[in-house]
């Protein structure tokens, strides 16, 4: 991992009638790195991940200080100033979203779903058409093999299990190249096995590929085991941002509640 940071948030705020989803959040995530967003149910995790990628705009800045409510990706725009970028698409050809339902076209095969990755670097009706170029082809099935389920690229991605579409919208990511992935609780869906090997995956991207991945997450021990870097997020403010090793008891118990302590996970860190 390098210290080069790929994205950067400046105070990005949002606002959804009276309630403040995120408030002022700054964040800087560097090349390489694997980072959980964690926090209660409503505490911005998934607003903020959508506003990463120009999916959710954030609120124009208040004052006149022009760092405010800015979002920038590979050192380009993705939000200034509470509007998203013109040359936001830039950016999301390199950054692959997967969403915890999967966002799969559930009559396509899983092939033809994961191929739709090159959609950024081939003309649109050749892919709606499926004439995929060979190197579209190698790459599916390659990606398809990395993720552990080639066997299904034939099949109708509405008659997969959760985790094998799952896997397969980390395929379409890997078609895409994309160099950052942003996972919105990418395992809340799952049973635990299935959890446990997408986290494995990203993981494993994360490690021998160097792909930066940001993911949220409500199960915080798979936060605590498969990534470096913690932020915790707590009414829309960040109260936590540093490495998990450091994520003990007591911290979770502010930012979740004392409720926490009954359901934490056997083996919570003291």
């Amino acid at each position: 991992m390098t210290s080069d940071p790929v994205l950067s948030i400046r105070a990005a705020s949002k606002t959804f009638g009276s309630r403040r989803a995120l408030d002022a959040v700054s964040l800087d995530v560097n090349r390489g790195e694997m980072i959980a967003l964690i926090g209660p149910s409503g505490s911005g995790k998934s607003t903020l991940l959508r506003s990463i990628d120009g999916l959710q705009t954030i609120d124009p800045p208040r004052g006149e200080n022009g760092g405010e409510g800015t979002i920038t990706a590979f050192g380009g725009p993705v939000q200034v100033r509470g509007k998203v970028s013109d040359q936001v698409r830039k950016a999301r050809v390199r950054i692959g979203f997967i969403a915890q339902q999967f966002n799969l076209v559930g009559r396509l095969s899983l092939f033809s779903n994961v191929a739709l990755g090159s959609l950024g670097r081939i003309p649109l009706m050749q892919g709606l058409l499926g004439w995929w170029p060979k190197e579209t082809r190698e790459a599916a099935m390659a990606a398809l093999h990395r993720v552990g389920v080639s066997e299904y690229a034939a099949q109708r991605a509405n008659t997969l299990s959760g985790g094998q579409q799952q896997r397969g919208a980390i395929a379409r990511a890997l078609v895409q190249k994309a160099k950052i992935i942003l996972a919105d609780e990418p395992v809340a869906s799952l049973d635990p096995v299935s959890a446990r090997k997408v986290m494995e995956i990203l993981r494993d991207l994360n490690q021998s590929d160097g792909l930066t991945v940001v993911v949220t997450l409500h199960q915080v021990d798979y936060a605590l085991r498969y990534c470096d870097r913690v932020v915790a997020l707590k009414a829309g403010q960040k109260v936590y941002d540093g490495p998990a090793s450091g994520l003990k008891r007591e911290k979770l118990i502010d930012i979740y509640g004392p409720e926490f302590e009954d359901v934490f996970w056997e083996g919570a860190p003291q």
